[in-house]
C-alpha cells in the first residue's frame, strides 16, 4: 500500500492528527493501523480527564504551569510546558465541535475536577470514563472522512528506513513507512508513506500489573529504537497509586486519582490514615510521592495492599461522579458505602520515550511521534495528572500544522518485500508465554517503584539471557503478534534499566536507594 500519511495507533494522538490532516487535504490518503479493535487504546481507559485552564477568575495559565513544573521536579522543558498549557482551551474547543461531551454543573458550566498535584479545579471530564468518550467522538469523526482508512488487527512490525534500502547512505536516517502484519490473514505487507506518525501508546504490560490494556507493549518505542531514533527518560515510569487490588495478574482496574480529589482517605491494614505522616498535601500529593509512601507502608507491614476509604463521602454525589468505579467495586463484592477499597500501585504511564521537538519531529526524517510513546519535555520526571490527554491533543495539532505547511514529497525509493524465507511457524507457544512472565517478574521485582543498583544490574543479567533466547526464536520463526510484542517488551525493558542505571540522582518518579 501507499499513503501520504501512515499513522500507527488509533488513540487520541493518532486520531486527532488523522482527522485534522484529512479535513485539510481531502485528496490525500491517510492510513491508520492498529493491532486490535480500532477503539482499543490507552485513551479508552483514561478515567480522569483533560487538564485545562477555563476558570480565569480562580485559575490561570501561570498556576497550571507552576503545578506542572513542580510535578516534573526540575526536568521539564519550561518552553514546552507553557506552549502546551496555553493551547489547552483551543484544543478542548475542537473536541467539543467534534461532538465530545463533558460534564456540566447545575449552572451549565463545566463541572471541573481536582486531582493530585493540581492547585485548582481544572479537570474537564465525562463521568469517570473521559477517555472512552473522547475516543468515541474522534472515531465517529474519522468515519465521516472518506480519505481515512483504518486497518484494525494490523500489527506494525518494524519501520522501514534507509537501512532496508539497497545502496542507501547508511549515515542518513529516513523513514519510508512500515512493515505491517495482517493478523487475520497472517500476511506481511509494506505500507510506503511520505510521512509516518508513531502514536502507539504506552508500555504498561512490561510490568504485568498495570492499569493499561493488554495492547500497551511499547511497540512504537521499540520500533523507533531499532531504527536508531533517540530515546530518552525511560527511567521515569509512573505508577498509579490506587489500582484495585486483584490476586490475578494482568490489567488492573484504575481507581481514579479524582476519587482522592473528591476526598477519599488512604489507610493501612490497621486503619491508620498514613499520608499526612509523609506529606502536608496528604492524599493530594503527586503520584510519585503517594506511590512511594504506599510502597513504604507495604514494605514495613508485609501486606499486599492498602485501602482507599470513601465511606465518609456524600455517596449520592460519589455515584454521580464515579458510576463506573462504583459498579466495578460491586462486581468485586465491595460496597464502598461501608467497605474500604483494597488498592496497590500499578504501572500506569511512561514519562519518557521517543524524543521529539515542538512539532513532533523525531531524530529520523519523515518520522513523527505523538502521545505516550514520546518524550516531549512536558512531564519531566513525573507527569501531572490529566496532562497526558492534553499533551496528545496539542502535539497532534502541532504535527498537523507543520505537515500542512510542508511540501508533501512522494516516497520514490523501492522498498524490498519482507523476507521470511527459511522460517517456520513456532510449534510451542509456551516458550513465548514463559519468557513473557519472566520479563514481567524481573521488571516488577527489580525495576519497580523503589530501585537499587544491585537489583538493576541483576535485572540486566537475567534479561540478557531471555533476549538472546527470544532473538534466536525470532530469526527462525514466522512472525506472530505475541512473539513481536515480547521482543518489543524486552527492548523497552532494557531501555528502562539502562537509563535507570545512568541516572545518578532521584527525581520525580525515579527513586534509587543508592542515590541518597
Amino acid at each position: 500500500m501507499t499513503a501520504d500519511y501512515l499513522v500507527i495507533g488509533s488513540g487520541v494522538a493518532g486520531l486527532t492528527f488523522a482527522v485534522k490532516i484529512a479535513e485539510k487535504f481531502p485528496t490525500r490518503q491517510i492510513v491508520i493501523v492498529t493491532k486490535a479493535n480500532e477503539d482499543e487504546s490507552n485513551t479508552k481507559y483514561a478515567q480522569g480527564g483533560v487538564a485545562v485552564v477555563l476558570n480565569k477568575e480562580e485559575d490561570s495559565f501561570k498556576k497550571h504551569i507552576k503545578d506542572t513544573l513542580i510535578a516534573g521536579d526540575g526536568l521539564c522543558d519550561e518552553g514546552v510546558v507553557k506552549m502546551v498549557i496555553k493551547e489547552g482551551p483551543d484544543r478542548l474547543e475542537e473536541l467539543l465541535l467534534w461532538g465530545a461531551n463533558f460534564d456540566v454543573n447545575d449552572a451549565g458550566k463545566f463541572d471541573l475536577g481536582k486531582e493530585g498535584g493540581h492547585s485548582e479545579y481544572r479537570i474537564v471530564h465525562h463521568k469517570d470514563i473521559t477517555g472512552f468518550e473522547i475516543e468515541r467522538a474522534l472515531l465517529a469523526k474519522a468515519h465521516q472522512l472518506s480519505n481515512i482508512t483504518i486497518l484494525s488487527h494490523h500489527f506494525a512490525i518494524d519501520l522501514v528506513t534507509n537501512h532496508h534500502i539497497k545502496n542507501a547512505n547508511p549515515e542518513e536516517l529516513i523513514c519510508y513507512g512500515a512493515y505491517i502484519f495482517n493478523q487475520k490473514q497472517e500476511e506481511i505487507f509494506t505500507i510506503k508513506a511520505n510521512n509516518t506518525l508513531l502514536a502507539s501508546g504506552g508500555i504498561g504490560r512490561v510490568y504485568g500489573h498495570t492499569t493499561n490494556p493488554v495492547v500497551a507493549t511499547g511497540d512504537g518505542i521499540a520500533m523507533a529504537y531499532r531504527a536508531k531514533a533517540r530515546i530518552k527518560d525511560m527511567e521515569f515510569v509512573q505508577f498509579h497509586p490506587t489500582a484495585l487490588y486483584d490476586h490475578n495478574e494482568g490489567s488492573a482496574f484504575l481507581i481514579s486519582e479524582a476519587v482522592r480529589g473528591f476526598g477519599a482517605y488512604l489507610r493501612n491494614e490497621n486503619g491508620h490514615r498514613f499520608m499526612p505522616d509523609y506529606d502536608d498535601r496528604a492524599e493530594l500529593a503527586s503520584r510519585d510521592i503517594v506511590s512511594q509512601c504506599i510502597d513504604n507502608e507495604l514494605k514495613k507491614s508485609g501486606d499486599t495492599h492498602v485501602y482507599l476509604d470513601c465511606t465518609h463521602l456524600d455517596m449520592d454525589e460519589f455515584i454521580r461522579h464515579f458510576p463506573n468505579i462504583y459498579d466495578k467495586c460491586l462486581d468485586y463484592h465491595i460496597d464502598i458505602k461501608t467497605d474500604w477499597i483494597p488498592v496497590v500501585p500499578a504501572s500506569h504511564y511512561l514519562c519518557g520515550g521517543v524524543t521529539v521537538d515542538k512539532v513532533g519531529k523525531t531524530t529520523i526524517d519523515n518520522l513523527y511521534a505523538c502521545g505516550e510513546c514520546t518524550r516531549t519535555g512536558l512531564h519531566g520526571a513525573n507527569r501531572l495528572a490529566s496532562n497526558s490527554l492534553l499533551e496528545a491533543l496539542v502535539y497532534a495539532h502541532n504535527i498537523y500544522k507543520h505537515l500542512a505547511d510542508s511540501d508533501n514529497v512522494s516516497c520514490k525509493v523501492a522498498i524490498p518485500d519482507w523476507n521470511d524465507e527459511g522460517t517456520i511457524s513456532p510449534k510451542e507457544h509456551v516458550l513465548i508465554q514463559h519468557n513473557l512472565k519472566q520479563v514481567q517478574a524481573i521488571m516488577r521485582d527489580y525495576v519497580g517503584i523503589v530501585r537499587s543498583n544491585k537489583r538493576l544490574k541483576r535485572a540486566v543479567k537475567r534479561l540478557d539471557v531471555i533476549y538472546n533466547e527470544v532473538e534466536d526464536l525470532y530469526k527462525e520463526s514466522k512472525v506472530s503478534t505475541p512473539l513481536c510484542e515480547l521482543r518489543n517488551m524486552i527492548n523497552v525493558s532494557h531501555l528502562i534499566i539502562w537509563q535507570s542505571l545512568e541516572r545518578k540522582e532521584n527525581k520525580g518518579g525515579y527513586y534509587n536507594i543508592d542515590n541518597l
